[in-house]
């Protein structure tokens, strides 16, 4: 098997190993850094949504109160304000899906329901819990979720919600007496829930690792091109033409020409030796001669 031969196998078996290797590892890196990418983005329009609702409480809902003694408007309410908004945002980004789910809400849209009970009743259980991320199966497949709580910290609030006696009458006309009612204080109520196919950072994921991996088997490629031309033109062109060399001096041709190099690293080191070896040769066949 030729020197060139047995470098390539080995260097194939080495790539291999290395892209496996690099593979694995990159494809766990990419997939933890495109779901906490999605993650962020889904921070990101929460924070929108908290942000709409500052400005619903503090500057839309002071200017709607005189019609709402008329007529109840359900943008003075920051939620409402909020999922409206994020609706909108929504159209452009359909993969996000927000909701502000309530367990006892006054809208019926906004009414927490199965696995959100669950979410809701942790922020409940546990006041130092500040955002909860999980994945569940949906019928659509696995489904990336960032979750935070809902309390009342703005007494504000429960002028609609502590009582069906304190709350507008027009408020209590359009959604009835039963429902968004006995909230209190510092009360966790609901959680903003933001929902992400976990698809989403996974198709991210793959189209980056397939880049990387096309990228990484591109300068394996062009390495074993270069190692190839090298070895070809440093050691196996001159260890060639030095075994035919030293073909033709064994059987007796001394007029070969000397073999030369002008190198100091180990080929010119071996045509050294031969040429010191071919001298001794040339110098015994002489003695024999005469």
């Amino acid at each position: 098997m030729k020197l060139l031969v047995k470098f390539n196998l080995l260097y194939v078996l080495a790539m291999l190993l290395g892209i496996g290797s690099s593979g694995l590892i990159a494809r766990n890196m990419l997939q933890d850094n495109a779901r906490e990418e999605v993650l962020n983005s889904a921070r990101l329009m929460m924070d929108k949504a908290v942000a709409v609702r500052a400005y619903t409480s503090k500057q839309i809902t002071p200017l709607l109160e005189t019609q709402m003694k008329y007529e109840f408007l359900p943008q003075s309410v920051p939620s409402y304000s909020a999922v409206e908004v994020l609706s909108a945002v929504q159209a452009k980004h359909p993969e996000f899906a927000y909701k502000e789910a309530t367990l006892n809400p006054t809208n019926p849209r906004d009414r927490a329901v199965g696995w959100e009970v669950d979410i809701v009743s942790q922020f409940r259980s546990n006041g130092e819990l500040k955002e909860f991320v999980g994945e569940r199966d949906t019928p659509m497949g696995r489904s990336l979720f960032i979750s935070r709580p809902l309390r009342i910290t703005d007494p504000a609030c429960l002028r609609c919600h502590s009582s069906v006696e304190a709350a507008p009458k027009t408020m209590v006309d359009k959604y009835g007496p039963a429902n968004g009612f006995g909230w209190a204080h510092n009360e966790v109520v609901g959680a903003q829930i933001m929902s992400v196919p976990m698809n989403l950072p996974l198709e991210r994921a793959e189209r980056s690792f397939k880049l990387f991996i096309s990228a990484l088997v591109g300068v394996f490629v062009a390495v074993g091109v270069l190692l190839n031309v090298a070895i070809w033109a440093f050691v196996v062109r001159p260890v060639t033409r030095l075994s035919a060399l030293a073909d033709r001096v064994s059987q007796g041709d001394l007029e070969a020409p000397e073999f030369a190099t002008g190198s100091s690293d180990e080929i010119g080191t071996l045509a050294q030796s031969f040429a010191r070896m071919r001298a001794s040769v040339v110098q015994a066949m002489k003695m024999l001669e005469s």
